[in-house]
């Protein structure tokens, strides 16, 4: 009977504290909601941040699209996020296999030059980047951004991939050298199937840390009609004054394609594919 008292007191304090975190975590997000769906009047009235207001302030929405053109800032950001994602992933996949299931040359060596990509700071970068773009013309230009995001985040692929590939038996390679595939094809055809988990894993952080970057992406763009999101929503900021609906209301509309893309590659994905490896 005590042990089971005992269990029963670990599961309650487990709860306990989940319900804890989650509610702090909920806190922030009911706040934005709550801010964004006030009008400017009522955010200024003293009413709190927790309280709902007694009418949606749909306008704030109205204004992010129309007077903020969230909408070209997000179109924007989605050329980018496409363009990098897909050719990051691709790039990190191909390295991650050469230090994996080729005859390279100090691979250990090679790996940690990759990491040490993820050890330097991107502002000491910043100044050299301007520099070298104002030369070569690449300023106001999504390849010049694009470009600088695969450089940045090849290093976190890298190291994502190369673990899950180096958990990937090397009977199947050796089936499939059996079987009359070259390394190409056993790259594509065989490795990156399997790998599918981790991939999805990297399109939703790489995704999310694309759309969501705004350091680089003010330093290479300066066009307004190009601005991406992050950089874009920092014009609803006031020099004397920032309705804080309509920017909450700016930054709930910009979520939307980040949890579509979560959603698509968490369920269809990560789920599926993972529960297909282990069967």
């Amino acid at each position: 009977m005590e042990g089971k008292a005992k269990k029963i007191t670990k599961k309650v304090i487990l709860y306990v504290i989940l319900i804890l975190l989650a509610i702090i975590w909920v806190i922030p997000m009911f706040t934005l909601v709550a801010t964004a769906i006030k009008s400017k009047g009522e955010f200024y009235s003293g009413i709190s941040l927790f309280s709902m207001p007694e009418s949606i302030a749909w306008d704030n929405f109205v204004n992010a699209i129309t007077q903020g053109r969230l909408l070209t800032y997000m179109k924007n950001d989605l050329i980018v996020s496409c363009l990098k994602v897909p050719l990051g992933i691709f790039i990190e996949a191909l390295a991650a296999f050469a230090l994996t299931r080729l005859q390279v040359r100090h691979k250990t060596g090679l790996f940690v030059f990759f990491l040490i990509g993820m050890m330097l700071p991107m502002q000491t970068a910043l100044v050299p980047i301007n520099v070298v773009y104002s030369n070569l013309g690449l300023l106001n230009t999504y390849f010049g951004l694009f470009y600088v995001y695969v450089g940045f985040g090849i290093s976190f692929g890298i190291l994502i991939l190369r673990g899950f590939f180096n958990g990937i038996p090397k009977d199947i390679d050796e089936a499939a050298y059996i079987d009359g595939c070259n390394k190409w094809q056993l790259f594509w055809k065989i490795i990156l199937p399997v790998a599918k988990p981790a991939v999805a894993t990297l399109v939703i952080t790489d995704f999310l840390s694309t759309w969501n970057e705004y350091l680089l992406a003010s330093v290479i763009i300066n066009d307004n009609t190009m601005k991406t999101v992050p950089v874009g929503i920092m014009t609803f900021v006031g020099e004397h004054g920032t309705d804080y609906g309509y920017l909450c209301a700016g930054v709930l509309l910009s979520v939307i394609p980040v949890l579509i893309v979560y959603l698509i590659f968490q369920r269809h994905f990560v789920e599926g594919m993972a529960g297909a490896v282990k069967s």
